[in-house]
């Protein structure tokens, strides 16, 4: 059965030798070979000359024989038998096959690392995360390292840069590839393939819309799904990750080179985006030498004194003017996440991005941004509002993706702590909030959103009723205290939801001049009188900021220092190699992060 003998590196050759690739075997190596065409001979099997397949304890023995041949194509033969089959990837790895595959990857012979690589590759996608465990306790992570430093081949870069995101998504694993592959995928992977370096010395040239990187897409995809996946592990891991050399400013390049091609849905920049995302978490407080950049008290914090609101006018302009002092050098690395031009690159994916992952990543990298109280959020905040990126925002809150929804609406709560901002949102996004709480009735059927979002678009709505009397009349004009009350009162609202509502409730009551017209629509004090527990979770330590996607309601259990997961990783299963005797199956990556917001 060819099948079995392209197994064991048998081939027909002149007077029954062995022979493969056309050089006979030495005398020893014919006897053992010999030995292996026996065993595979002894039971009667379908193909001529009683050839059977061999079980899988014999394969796995095949991966520990000294000739490559028959290393090679055992390994080849495991990805053909791993692909799809859990059972058999749990198989391999109580046999023992894993440690003796993470031992081809340093062999010369490309077709021995080559096969093995793609074994691993198939062994680490799954729902048995033992198999990325097992990877890992054998040094698997700086195995693939050095054979990713060593080869120039793009699919074998595909198919180690594929395990390596697989292995990604393990939580355990994640501080490994930080620590051992990091800097090979940003220089072996990131840097050279991404177009930035070519780009930065001014030698894009006019194939602008043919972008280089493109002929590395798969590595690129791989790579940056990988480091999406682990930097949401820890600041630690953000810290490496924004200080890796070239890093950054590949993952801008990509971006930017994207949006200039008008090809912003592919998942090229989706992992990129996230990524971005991700190392916009918290930066205004991990960035080295970040307290220069604190602001002792919040600017256009709070309402308007009441003496003040004549001249609202001229100040609503003066509040249009920003002035960002000229860099006398260019960002370059971790500046590049938080200077003010990467407005343009987020409000560009919002207008133009069709794709939901890429709308929640570049809403979650503005709240971000405009997290904490930084000369550079507020910087971003009024150049968001220049560049209309408050009112695609608002209009984004009728997506129909929740996650979209959610992003866009703490996007904006952050917004909204510039005055100017606030007050914008109070006149024209008050009905859009409205219109995504449960409670629509006939003529405005509920939306069928999370807790998470509900509260995430209740926090918001405080935030920007917090100062507007004009906010809180038109919360009423688009029915929203019938929704907020019926929140109250369902039985069926979690505490969360409860309590958010509440505190619009109170704000709205709080407005002296709406209680006349709120009592003749036939509510009553009662209504808007809800008993909030804990009272204490409502206030901000930090004086109105949200400094991460954690909904005010929530503030209390944020001081604990843990900042929000969502663990819905899906690792990747990327077409491997499959030996030029075994057709194995190809599908496309599928993958889901963790991530930070």
């Amino acid at each position: 059965m060819l099948f079995v003998k392209n197994l064991i590196g048998l081939e027909d050759g002149p007077g029954d030798m062995y022979y493969w690739g056309g050089a006979p075997l030495a005398q020893g190596e014919r006897g053992s070979m010999a030995s292996l065409d026996s065993t595979l001979r002894k039971a009667p099997g379908p193909g001529p000359g009683g050839w059977r397949q061999p079980e899988l304890p014999e394969v796995i023995a095949m991966l520990n024989y000294r000739l490559d041949p028959v290393r090679s194509n055992a390994a080849a033969y495991l990805q053909h038998l791993t692909y799809k089959n859990d059972k058999v990837k749990s198989d391999v790895r109580r046999l023992k096959g894993i440690p003796a595959l993470v031992s081809m990857l340093d062999n010369p012979n490309k077709e021995v690392h080559y096969a093995a690589c793609g074994a691993l590759k198939n062994i680490s996608y799954g729902k048995d995360q033992d198999n990325k465990i097992a990877i890992k306790n054998c040094d698997g992570v700086p195995a693939l390292v050095r054979l990713l430093r060593k080869t120039h081949d793009q699919d074998l870069t595909d198919t180690i840069t594929g395990t390596l995101w697989n292995l990604s998504s393990h939580d355990s694993v994640k501080m490994e590839i930080v620590d051992h592959a990091l800097h090979a995928l940003s220089d072996e992977v990131m840097v050279p393939h991404s177009g930035w370096a070519r780009g930065s010395n001014g030698a894009g040239g006019g194939d602008s819309c043919k972008p280089r990187h493109l002929e590395w897409e798969t590595a690129l995809t791989n790579t940056a799904g990988c480091l999406r996946n682990v930097s949401s592990e820890r600041s630690e891991a953000r810290r490496k990750l924004r200080e890796c050399t070239g890093l950054v400013d590949s993952l801008m390049y990509i971006v930017q080179s994207q949006i200039d091609c008008k090809d912003v849905d592919n998942k090229l920049i989706e992992n990129s985006m996230c990524l971005l995302r991700n190392l916009s978490y918290q930066v205004h407080r991990e960035i080295p030498g970040s307290e220069r950049y604190q602001e002792a008290a919040p600017l256009n914090q709070g309402p308007a004194p009441a003496s003040q609101k004549g001249g609202r006018k001229d100040e609503d302009a003066a509040a249009d003017v920003i002035d960002i002092p000229k860099r006398t050098t260019p960002a370059k690395g971790y500046e590049l996440l938080y200077q003010p031009e990467v407005v343009r690159i987020y409000t560009s994916l919002l207008k133009e991005s069709k794709n939901p992952t890429v709308l929640e990543a570049s809403a979650g990298a503005v709240q971000n941004l405009c997290a904490g109280r930084w000369t550079y959020g507020r910087y971003i905040r009024a150049l968001l509002r220049q560049e209309k990126g408050l009112p695609m925002m608002t209009e984004l809150l009728a997506h129909g993706n929740d996650r979209v929804v959610r992003a866009m609406s703490g996007a904006l709560r952050n917004m909204a702590i510039d005055a100017r901002n606030r007050d914008l949102l109070g006149k024209h996004a008050v009905p859009h909030l409205v219109a995504n709480l449960p409670g629509g009735g006939q003529s405005q059927p509920v939306r069928a959103l999370s807790e998470e979002t509900v509260v995430s678009v209740l926090s918001t709505l405080h935030e920007v009723l917090g100062s507007s009397l004009e906010a809180a009349k038109s919360l009423r004009a688009s029915q929203g205290i019938e929704r907020l009350v019926l929140i109250n009162k369902d039985g069926n609202r979690s505490e969360r939801e409860v309590r958010g509502a509440g505190l619009v409730l109170q704000t709205v009551w709080g407005y002296k001049e709406l209680r006349r017209t709120l009592e003749k629509d036939g509510w009553k004090k009662t209504d808007f009188m809800v008993n909030l527990n804990p009272p204490s979770n409502t206030t901000r330590a930090n004086g109105g900021y949200e400094d991460s996607t954690l909904p005010l309601i929530d503030k209390g259990q944020e001081a604990k220092g843990k900042p929000e997961k969502r663990p819905e990783v899906k690792d990747s299963w990327l077409p491997g190699n499959s030996s030029k005797h075994i057709h194995v199956k190809h599908r496309r990556a599928a993958e889901r992060s963790i991530y930070l917001l």
